[in-house]
C-alpha cells in the first residue's frame, strides 16, 4: 500500500488495481490464509477474493497435455466396448472413447477437479 495516502487500509473505499495488485502480491509472498492476511492489515477477505476474481490472481490452475484422438467408428465401438459419459459438476458431459487413454483422462479429470470459477 501506498504511504502517500494518509487513510488508513479500513477507511478507503476506492483503490487502485495497481495497489490491489501489490496487496494480492504481498498475500502470494506471505504464505498466509486469505482470512489471516486480511485479518492482519484490516482488511475485508471478500475484498481480496474480488481482487483475486478481477485482476486475474484466481487460483492458478496447471495445464497437462492430452492426446485427442479421432472419432471412434462404429467396428472399434463394437471391438472396444461403448463410450461413456462422465457429468461434470458445471452441468457439462464429458462423453469419453473406450479407446481414450486411460492416463490422459486421469490427467484430465484432475485438471477439471481442480478448476474453479471465480
Amino acid at each position: 500500500m501506498p504511504s502517500s495516502r494518509p487513510q488508513s487500509a479500513l477507511a478507503r473505499q476506492r483503490w487502485t488495481p495497481e495497489e490491489a495488485r501489490g496487496v494480492l502480491d504481498a498475500l502470494d509472498r506471505s504464505g498466509s490464509t486469505v482470512s489471516a492476511f486480511a485479518a492482519e492489515r484490516g482488511l475485508d477477505p471478500q475484498r481480496l477474493y474480488q481482487w483475486r476474481c478481477r485482476l486475474g490472481k484466481a487460483e492458478r490452475t496447471t495445464f497437462h497435455e492430452v492426446t485427442v484422438r479421432p472419432p471412434v467408428t462404429v467396428a472399434e465401438r463394437r471391438m472396444g466396448g461403448e463410450p461413456f459419459e462422465i457429468g461434470l459438476p458445471s452441468g457439462a458431459v464429458l462423453r469419453v472413447p473406450p479407446s481414450f487413454d486411460s492416463d490422459a483422462l486421469a490427467r484430465l479429470l484432475d485438471v477439471l477437479s481442480r478448476a474453479r470459477s471465480c
